[in-house]
């Protein structure tokens, strides 16, 4: 029988260490800088992506890369469908700085196609860091 190759695997500090620096990098894309209007209209949506896919690599660091891709596009999409929620305490949360981070503000069809190549970063990301020389 002949075993099947061992997957490489994630180094926890890597992915840490890009998911930090991708946080700044999103955060910048909503500084008032002068930057490409595709990159100031869509970047920090991609990005947010792109850690989302990270946080998910750094807590299931064992899951097969399709699997981490499905639950970060899942939960992206998730919290973007719950900003067609009204609710009070809801828009409370999302007047605050980190809930305006992490939950969003409005309901925007785009940000829906942010994601899914916010993701496909993070998968390559990935892919990238557990590349052996």
């Amino acid at each position: 029988m002949i075993d099947a190759p061992e997957r490489p695997r994630r180094n926890r500090m890597r992915l840490a260490v890009a998911a930090l620096a991708v946080i700044p990098s999103g955060l910048l894309t909503r500084a008032d800088l002068p930057l490409p209007g595709i990159v100031a209209s869509y970047g920090g949506d991609t990005l947010y992506a792109t850690l989302v896919y990270l946080l998910v690599a750094l807590a299931w660091p064992h899951w097969a890369t399709w699997r981490l891709g499905l639950v970060a596009l899942g939960a992206c999409y998730a919290i973007e469908l719950s900003q067609l929620i009204q609710a009070p305490w809801l828009d409370a949360l999302r007047g605050t700085l980190p809930g305006r981070l992490v939950l969003g503000t409005g309901f925007l069809w785009s940000d829906l196609t942010c994601y899914a190549v916010g993701v496909s970063l993070g998968v390559a990301l990935d892919l990238a860091l557990r590349w052996r020389t």
